[in-house]
């Protein structure tokens, strides 16, 4: 999935994701469940922590 693609189904995401993580308690364990589902769906040949980070830009956090 293209950066493009993604956004435009961000919204869509956003809310699989926070019915997905509604067991979390803390924001940010639901901010960082929701930029890890990103992260996977962009296109790329890594799919683990840094590769991802970048991927996701300012969303991902090295």
């Amino acid at each position: 999935m293209t950066p493009e693609e993604l956004a435009g189904v961000r919204e869509d995401l956003e809310a699989f994701a926070a019915e997905l993580f509604d067991g979390f308690f803390r924001a940010d364990q639901l901010r960082w469940g929701q930029a890890y589902v990103r992260g996977v769906l962009l296109d790329g040949r890594r799919k683990w922590g840094e590769p991802m980070a970048a991927r996701l830009g300012g969303d991902g956090n090295r």
